[in-house]
């Protein structure tokens, strides 16, 4: 499903200028043709792939929580614990 920015970041719950920093031309993770389509003038709305951007940002989650167990894991075994 394709949405412009407003309704794209209210459905992710995540602010609009969220989205526009994880562009891959600014730095982040969302790659244009994929997450993102860039309309054919400059005014154009850009149109989110809501569905892979959802995914994405559970997969991003989920490491960083996985990431977070081990390092409390590996915390514990210095302790002693």
């Amino acid at each position: 499903m394709l949405l412009r920015t407003p309704d794209a970041a209210e459905f992710l719950q995540v602010s609009e200028s969220y989205l526009k920093r994880k562009r891959d031309t600014h730095g982040g993770f969302l790659v244009a043709g994929g997450h993102y389509f860039l309309g054919e003038s400059s005014n154009a709305s850009i149109r989110w792939r809501v569905d892979r951007i959802q995914e994405v940002l559970h997969k991003r989650g989920q490491l960083r929580q996985m990431s977070t167990a081990a390092t409390a894991q590996q915390l514990r075994k210095l302790a002693g614990v």
